[in-house]
């Protein structure tokens, strides 16, 4: 057996020492590295970029989701273990909405039910992040109104009347507005006139003003406006699916993921009630088939 001097027993105690010590410093930086979500600098924070098309006045959705936004950055920043900033972007068009998410101009959205079909199908790896709850259901209502003094009371008193629909891409104001016509025998032919306004609120002045018959519209907002005094009234209701929240292609997947989660346990009630939703909840495909069916069968609307 090999005899070792006292001497070179310490230099050998010494190299061991030195190679555990570098052993350990390879390790506590390779978790270092993996507690990072991006490969930015430690001082860099994470940038994110929020959409919203001009479903109501901008400045009434910057108060509404500001706020949340706010919230969201504050419990990803605790999730993500770095500073998150959120910019809020507001487009004019649901169109620009769809075509800033597809393009990565924004990194996550909140879209109507339709414009995310109408997303999806231009790109199929957007990601659901979470869908809107309202009394705790996945499921509201879209109205049809008329002037508060309307000789119309019902679906068949609209023939040969003027109505006016919201956007060309708004889930109510559209396409299953049109779908609930046309289950009750209206078609566009039947109407004297018919028109996109764009925003709800629009659609809801304009029949108050009795510049168009009857309109389609979100029930809250009619709410809104009945407490302003305008002279409305319902004649109908259906049901709609509420908003997803969807991330673009592409977005990084610890960064989905914490949206994710921050999502489903965002428990603030105040501010979902600004915006009238209770949480989040998960959400797929399979929620808004109804939706994809309307818009895939709204040519029968304009059938002669």
């Amino acid at each position: 057996m090999q005899r070792y001097s006292s001497g070179q027993v310490f230099k050998m105690a010494i190299f061991l020492r030195i190679k555990l010590l570098r052993l350990v410093i390879v390790l506590v930086s390779v978790a270092l590295i993996q507690c990072l979500p991006l490969s930015a600098g430690a001082n860099e924070s994470i940038q994110l970029a929020f959409g919203l098309y001009a479903s109501d006045k901008p400045t009434t959705l910057v108060q509404k989701f500001r706020p949340i936004l706010n919230k969201l950055e504050k419990d990803l920043s605790g999730e993500l273990h770095k500073e998150v900033k959120i910019k809020l972007s507001i487009s004019k068009t649901y169109e620009e909405g769809i075509e800033q998410l597809i393009s990565g101009k924004v990194d996550f959205a909140r879209f109507g039910p339709a414009s995310y079909v109408m997303a999806r199908n231009r790109n199929p790896d957007i990601h659901l992040l979470a869908m809107e709850t309202r009394d705790g259901s996945k499921l509201f209502q879209g109205v049809i109104i008329t002037h508060r003094d309307s000789t119309i009371h019902k679906l068949s008193d609209l023939k040969q009347k003027r109505f006016a629909f919201g956007s060309r891409e708004s889930t109510i104001g559209r396409y299953l507005s049109q779908q609930y016509l046309l289950e009750h025998g209206i078609k566009a032919k039947d109407l004297a006139h018919y028109d996109y306004l764009g925003r709800h609120d629009s659609v809801g002045y304009a029949v108050a003003l009795k510049k168009f018959d009857a309109g389609a519209l979100k029930e809250s907002t009619v709410k809104k406006l009945l407490k302003k005094g305008q002279p409305l009234r319902v004649i109908a209701r259906f049901n709609n699916v509420t908003k997803p929240w969807v991330a673009r292609n592409g977005l990084d997947k610890q960064i989905t993921q914490a949206l994710k989660q921050a999502l489903y346990k965002f428990d603030d009630k105040q501010l979902l009630a600004n915006i009238k939703k209770d949480g989040f909840v998960p959400a797929t495909h399979q929620d808004y088939l109804i939706i994809e069916k309307a818009i895939q069968g709204n040519s029968a609307f304009f059938a002669k």
